[in-house]
């Protein structure tokens, strides 16, 4: 038994433990292993705490990411409704400003017929005074020729302008 390397392991490992429960090791080995359970107890709990402020500020901005959103989707309701309304006024200055052209092209037009009116008139009447006064003046001679030529002329162009 005495020649067994695994006795001398055992006698060894055994004299190391009252070695080490001699000099207080253990209290040591457990003292650091307590300060280190503590440590990582911190570590988790900071990192519960990071985890929490990390969720918050997730739902916070998500919260103000559905804000803009929505804000945005009022912007662009708005712009196309504003787009719409201007839209529709150029229409109805268009149709307007149609409408007045078109009266004031009727306006000229009237006008100018009547003045045609008024001028084919005035070149009957000149006309009709002329073809008079060289009838009369070829058939009626005298004073009397020209009173009546001078009545005539007068009357004519009375009734016709």
């Amino acid at each position: 038994m005495f020649f067994e390397p695994e006795t001398w392991v055992a006698v060894a490992f055994v004299i190391l433990m009252v070695l080490f429960a001699y000099l207080g090791i253990h209290r040591t080995v457990l003292k650091a292993l307590d300060t280190r359970a503590d440590r990582i107890k911190a570590e988790l709990d900071d990192a519960r705490r990071l985890k929490e402020e990390a969720a918050k500020l997730l739902a916070d901005y998500k919260s103000k990411r559905t804000s803009a959103e929505r804000e945005a989707e009022e912007i662009i309701a708005n712009a196309k409704a504003e787009a719409e309304r201007i839209a529709s006024e150029a229409k109805a200055k268009m149709e307007d400003f149609v409408v007045r052209r078109t009266k004031t092209a009727e306006g000229k037009i009237a006008l100018a017929e009547a003045q045609a009116v008024a001028d084919v008139r005035s070149a009957a009447a000149n006309a009709a005074v002329t073809a008079a006064s060289t009838i009369l003046s070829q058939s009626v001679k005298g004073s009397v020729a020209d009173d009546l030529l001078a009545k005539g002329i007068a009357e004519v162009r009375a009734k016709l302008n």
